[in-house]
């Protein structure tokens, strides 16, 4: 169950990075609500998982799905473009991610 709650809080992640981006500066009172409960299911949901698994595992693999999450989210919500090249290193970072949890043994 561990890892459902890491992965919830690694999409939060993606919430509140694209929900700041949204909030324009924090000057968008919504978005920046979002913002602010995003970050914060984020930090609740890491807490949970990091009781039962070592911080090593969980502090990369959150960042690693934050990280993915807000790059695809970048893509197709605010139209950023990225290079090939740069898609294969966010491939190399997913395969990281899932090597970590494989290699784990947890």
């Amino acid at each position: 169950m561990h890892w459902i709650y890491l992965i919830i809080a690694g999409l939060f992640e993606v919430v509140w990075a694209t929900t700041m981006k949204l909030s324009h500066g924090f000057t968008k009172i919504s978005f920046t609500i979002y913002t602010i409960i995003g970050l914060a299911l984020s930090m609740f949901f890491l807490s949970i998982a990091i009781k039962k698994m070592p911080m090593s595992l969980a502090y990369p693999i959150w960042t690693g799905i934050g990280a993915v999450g807000s790059i695809i989210a970048g893509v197709i919500i605010f139209g950023d473009k990225m290079s090939p090249l740069t898609w294969v290193f966010v491939a190399l970072l997913l395969i990281s991610i899932i090597g970590i949890k494989i290699t784990s043994g947890s």
